[in-house]
């Protein structure tokens, strides 16, 4: 319970660390947009495509971490599971 705690704390230190860079990147990101379009160029249809792909990829690599841990978790409580053997103590006579 305490280390959960801990890890929690440690968390919140390294969002909070990253944060204020992370909210400097919009208006940077806006603003060589727009002026590439006002511009005639076509770098804001770039820079959606790689939102979209920043976005999905975490996505994609934990569902296919997931998929990989859960199938190969299926296969050992499979190969692990053991055939009930019948009880032979008790003996009709």
């Amino acid at each position: 319970m305490k280390n959960k705690q801990i890890l929690k704390i440690i968390l919140i230190g390294i969002f909070a660390a990253i944060m204020p860079d992370l909210v400097a990147q919009c208006p940077m990101c806006k603003m060589a947009a727009a002026s590439n379009l006002s511009n005639g160029g076509t770098a804001g249809a770039g820079l959606n495509f790689g939102i979209l792909y920043i976005l999905a990829l975490p996505y994609l690599l934990v569902s296919v971490i997931g998929y990989i841990w859960w199938r190969n978790r299926k296969k050992n409580l499979d190969e692990n599971e053991v055939a009930p053997q019948e009880d032979m103590s008790f003996s009709e006579n």
